[in-house]
């Protein structure tokens, strides 16, 4: 399992976790993943921003993901002050229609992982550029900030998955901010 788990991060504790969930599921739930989130963080491993992963992807019960990529960008955004990821869940939540959180949770977490950057976000290769109030806190010139692009990994270790098409220009590369040029 560890060798599974090991391009994850944290493959020891993870692979803790996941032989921890699995026994909890076939001796708790019968070895099916319950749907209800006071269910869920029971298990080992399994906190809010799991279960509400699992809750919205797997049973289309929408929760809003509060992970590290979540708060810097709501925050950077203006669209909330709060730290704590309770009163950030609330918050946000109270701006967007409930059927929006998972989908609004995923599209965030993204553009958290592959463009704005906790140190250097790529604000010249953004494409809400023109929509972001922290713009110009990381590069601005977009041949720069396309070099600062991120993918995750996936598939085999070591093995790059295509970028999605809403960031790449009809060449393929990645697309410039909106309104530049």
């Amino acid at each position: 399992m560890e060798e599974i788990l090991r391009p994850c991060g944290f493959f020891r504790a993870k692979t803790k976790s996941v032989i921890g969930l699995s026994k909890a599921l076939v001796e708790d739930f019968g070895g099916e993943v319950p749907g209800r989130l006071e269910d869920l963080v029971k298990l080992p491993g399994v906190g809010r921003k799991t279960a509400f992963v699992v809750l919205g992807n797997a049973f289309g019960r929408p929760g809003i993901t509060v992970d590290t990529h979540f708060q810097r960008l709501v925050r950077r955004w203006q669209w909330t002050g709060e730290t704590d990821p309770d009163k950030i869940e609330a918050a946000i939540g109270a701006l967007f229609p409930k059927s929006d959180w998972t989908d609004l949770s995923h599209h965030v977490i993204w553009h958290g992982r592959r463009i704005c950057h906790a140190r250097k976000p790529a604000c010249g290769a953004c494409p809400i550029a023109p929509l972001c109030p922290a713009y110009g806190e990381g590069e601005t010139d977009p041949e720069k900030a396309k070099k600062l692009l991120k993918y995750e990994k996936g598939g085999f270790p070591g093995q790059r998955l295509n970028p999605p098409q809403a960031y790449l220009d009809a060449g393929g590369k990645p697309a410039p901010a909106l309104g530049a040029g």
